[in-house]
């Protein structure tokens, strides 16, 4: 039994080594195939600071957007019981598990020329795809899941206590949820926004599709990775390493009080 057990733990330790390597390895090699001193000189070029830009302003007004539409979603996931809840929490939770260039594809043709409301917006003389404006609503869609999952897990978490306190004192249910529910609730609404703009700014399938690969238009840094990686990869390298900084900085500053309550959110 003592043998089977050591048996056990050893494969363990070897499972989660070789787990552990498979995660590190493709990280080690960005940090190990990038040269310091040009580092700075790869991303002060045109084509880069180009794509810098768009990408920090597209997923800055696409997180703006999705705190907007994802509040009332979770508040209505939080705070009450309805018909058709579970499918809602589904088609919420789809953009997450859906394959990019499904969403891109999807997204085309709800709002390309012959979409559904494509149509209508063209005799608006209002064109999205292959825009600055597909770039956005393609990170609205993949970013809306983390943050409406975050924020909804933050509501669950606050004490009725306080809610039914607000009610006693006769205070409705949109002066409870503006001065009691969302202020206790920052912690995680902060975590699903920051989750959000980063998975925005990583976006790569759903805008190639939608929006194409457009410099100075549609191309973000992503789809500048991946045209530089045909011509200059020191330079994709340099771009992908800033991109893995971004990430590391989002995962460092969530893995406190945030994180840990989104998580106990969810239990």
């Amino acid at each position: 039994m003592r043998g089977r057990t050591a048996a056990l733990r050893v494969l363990g330790a070897a499972g989660a080594a070789l787990a552990i390597l498979f995660l590190v390895l493709p990280v080690a090699a960005l940090l190990l195939r990038t040269d310091p001193l040009r580092l700075v000189e790869r991303l002060g070029e045109p084509l880069v600071l180009s794509a810098l830009r768009l990408s920090l302003v597209t997923s800055v007004a696409s997180s703006l957007v999705v705190v907007a539409l994802g509040l009332p979603v979770a508040l209505l996931l939080a705070m009450h019981s309805f018909p058709g809840k579970r499918l809602l929490e589904t088609l919420v939770a789809l953009p997450m598990v859906l394959p990019p260039t499904v969403a891109g594809l999807g997204l085309l043709l709800a709002f390309g020329r012959a979409g559904l409301i494509g149509d209508a917006l063209s005799g608006l003389g209002i064109t999205v795809p292959f825009t600055t404006l597909a770039v956005v609503l393609a990170q609205v869609f993949v970013g809306l899941p983390f943050f409406i999952t975050a924020a909804t897990a933050g509501f669950r978490e606050v004490d009725s206590r306080f809610l039914d306190a607000a009610a006693s004192l006769r205070a409705g249910p949109v002066y409870s949820a503006l001065r009691v529910l969302i202020p206790l609730s920052l912690p995680s609404l902060f975590a699903g926004a920051a989750m959000g703009w980063a998975r925005a700014l990583g976006e790569f399938g759903a805008t190639i599709t939608f929006a194409g690969n457009l410099p100075g238009e549609t191309q973000t840094l992503p789809l500048a990775v991946y045209l530089l990686l045909q011509e200059e990869p020191d330079a994709a390298t340099a771009v992908s390493l800033m991109l893995l900084a971004v990430s590391v900085a989002v995962l460092v500053t969530l893995r406190g009080r945030w994180l840990s309550t989104a998580r106990r959110g969810e239990r």
